[in-house]
C-alpha cells in the first residue's frame, strides 16, 4: 500500500451476541443427546440408532461465567453452555457435575426427532435395549453378552402385552448386571433398582438405625451434632479427634434442591466443625447414598492444602464400540481458599453402602497428600453420574455410561474401593447390637499416629 493512502470506511460486522452463538442445534460428544436451543428454550433430545424422544426443557435464566448462557430446568438442574471461538463446538457443564461435555453444532434437527415414535411394547423394549448397547460401558467386566439378552427377550415381547409383564421381562434383563445406576421406573406399575449381593440400598431408616448405634457404642455419650438438614453429623472426640458422618452429597436444606444453595450450606457447615485444634479426622461415609460429586470434592477441598490429582473421568462414546471413550478429563483438589483446613491425619469408614458420590470421595482421598486410611470394607462400585432415559411409553429408567479413572488408569466399577485395613460388616454389627470394630480401627490408627 502507497504511503498516504486513505481507505474508505467500510460497513463494521457485527458481532453475534452469546446467546445467538449458543442458539442452534447441537449433539454431545458421549450420552447420546441432542439439544436444540431457540429463543431462549433448551430441548434436549435422547437418542439412539432406533429412536429420538423428547427429553428435559430449560429457559434461559441469564449470564454466566466465562462466556457462558445459564439454562435452568424445572428440576432445578442448571445448563451453562459456553460457545467456542469457531461456531462449531461448545462447551455444556451441569451444576454439581466435576465434568464438562462437549457439544458439536449440527446443521438441523436429525429427522428422526421430528416424527412420533411408536409407544407399544416393542419400541420400548428396542429403545431400552439399544440406550445399553449404545453406552453402558461394563458388559465385559461383568461377562454380559447383551446381544444374547436381546435375542432371548425381545421373542417374549409383543404389543398389548399387559404393563407388568413388560416390567417384569426388563426388569429380568437387567437383573444379573447388579449395577446400583441402574433403575426402572415403570409408574404405577412399579419400580426396580438393586445393590451388589451382599449390600443393601441406603435409606432413611438404615442411616437413623446407623446413627442410633454409633451415638450409643461409639461415641461414649459425646454428643452428635447435626447439621445440613440432617445430612451431616459431628461429634468432638477425646485427644482432638473429630468424628464427622455424611449421609450423602445433597438435600443440605429441605427448602431448596439447587446445587449453590446446598455447597453454601456445606461450606458453613464444613466450617463449623473442621477448625484449629482438630488433631485427626474419622470421616464416615457408611451408609451414604452419593449425590453431587461437587459437593463431595468440597470436602476434600477442606483437608489439603496442596492442590492434587483427584481422579479422571471419560465416558463411552462409540455407540459400536464399548471400549473406546472420550479423552479422560483430570479433576483436581483446589484447597479452599480462606478457610481453615485440616492437613493431619483422616480415617475413611466405608462400606458396600458407600454409594457414587461416597465413592468418588473415597478415590479423591487416596492420593491425599497427608496421613488417609482407609478402614471398613468395600464400597458399592457405582461411579458413573447416571445417564437418564425415558422410553416411548412413559416409562423412564437410568444407567451409568462414565469410567472414574486413578492415576494409573485403573476403575473401581464393580468391585468398589478396597479398604486398608478390612474389618467386619457395620450392618451386622448394629444388628447384633455388638463393637464397631471399623470405628475402633480408626481411632487406634490416629492415636497410633499422634504418637
Amino acid at each position: 500500500m502507497a504511503a498516504g493512502t486513505v481507505l474508505a470506511a467500510g460497513p463494521v460486522a457485527a458481532v453475534p451476541h452469546v446467546t445467538d452463538r449458543v442458539d442452534g442445534v447441537w449433539r454431545s460428544d458421549g450420552y447420546d443427546t441432542v439439544l436444540s436451543i431457540k429463543d431462549g428454550q433448551l430441548q434436549e433430545y435422547q437418542t439412539t440408532a432406533v429412536s429420538c424422544l423428547p427429553g428435559d426443557t430449560a429457559r434461559r435464566t441469564g449470564l454466566g461465567d466465562k462466556g457462558s448462557v445459564l439454562y435452568a430446568g424445572d428440576d432445578a438442574t442448571v445448563y451453562r453452555i459456553r460457545p467456542g471461538a469457531g461456531g462449531t463446538s461448545a462447551t455444556l457443564h451441569f451444576d454439581g457435575s466435576v465434568g464438562d461435555r462437549t457439544l458439536r453444532r449440527l446443521p438441523a434437527l436429525p429427522g428422526t426427532c421430528a416424527k412420533t415414535a411408536p409407544a407399544g411394547a416393542l419400541a420400548t423394549f428396542d429403545v431400552f435395549w439399544q440406550t445399553f448397547e449404545e453406552n453402558y460401558p461394563f458388559f465385559a467386566a461383568k461377562k454380559i453378552d447383551w446381544q444374547t439378552m436381546r435375542d432371548r427377550y425381545r421373542s417374549k415381547v409383543r404389543d398389548g402385552m399387559p404393563d407388568s409383564e413388560l416390567f417384569a421381562l426388563l426388569r429380568e434383563m437387567v437383573l444379573p448386571l447388579y449395577d446400583a445406576h441402574v433403575h426402572v421406573d415403570a409408574e404405577a406399575t412399579g419400580s426396580f433398582g438393586q445393590s451388589r449381593p451382599g449390600t443393601v440400598v441406603p435409606s432413611s431408616t438404615l442411616d437413623q438405625r446407623a446413627q442410633t448405634f454409633i451415638a450409643q457404642h461409639d461415641l461414649g455419650g459425646t454428643q452428635l451434632r447435626q447439621y445440613a438438614n440432617g445430612r451431616i453429623g459431628y461429634a468432638e472426640l477425646p485427644d482432638g479427634i473429630g468424628y464427622l458422618r455424611i449421609s450423602g452429597f445433597g438435600g443440605y436444606d429441605k427448602d431448596s434442591p439447587a446445587y449453590a444453595r446446598n455447597s453454601a450450606v456445606l461450606d458453613q457447615t464444613l466450617s463449623e466443625v473442621i477448625r484449629p485444634g482438630l488433631q485427626g479426622l474419622v470421616l464416615d461415609l457408611r451408609i451414604n447414598g452419593g449425590g453431587s460429586d461437587a459437593l463431595a470434592l468440597q470436602v476434600a477441598e477442606r483437608l489439603t492444602d496442596h492442590p492434587y490429582f483427584a481422579y479422571a473421568k471419560r465416558v463411552r462414546n462409540d455407540p459400536a464400540a464399548p471400549d473406546r471413550f472420550t479423552r479422560p478429563q483430570q479433576v483436581r483438589v483446589q484447597p479452599t481458599p480462606d478457610r481453615f483446613r485440616h492437613t493431619g491425619p483422616v480415617a475413611v469408614l466405608t462400606g458396600g453402602e458407600t454409594y457414587s458420590a461416597g465413592e468418588t470421595l473415597t478415590q479423591a482421598l487416596m492420593q491425599r497428600p497427608a496421613k488417609t486410611i482407609r478402614i471398613g470394607q468395600n464400597t458399592q462400585g457405582v461411579f458413573s453420574d447416571v445417564l437418564e432415559r425415558k422410553l416411548p411409553n412413559g416409562w423412564s429408567f437410568g444407567l451409568p455410561n462414565e469410567e472414574y479413572l486413578t492415576p494409573s488408569g485403573k476403575t473401581f466399577d464393580g468391585e468398589g474401593v478396597p479398604p486398608d485395613i478390612r474389618t467386619g460388616n457395620f450392618l451386622q454389627e448394629i444388628e447384633a447390637g455388638t463393637h464397631d470394630s471399623a470405628f475402633t480401627q480408626a481411632l487406634a490408627a490416629l492415636r497410633r499416629h499422634d504418637r
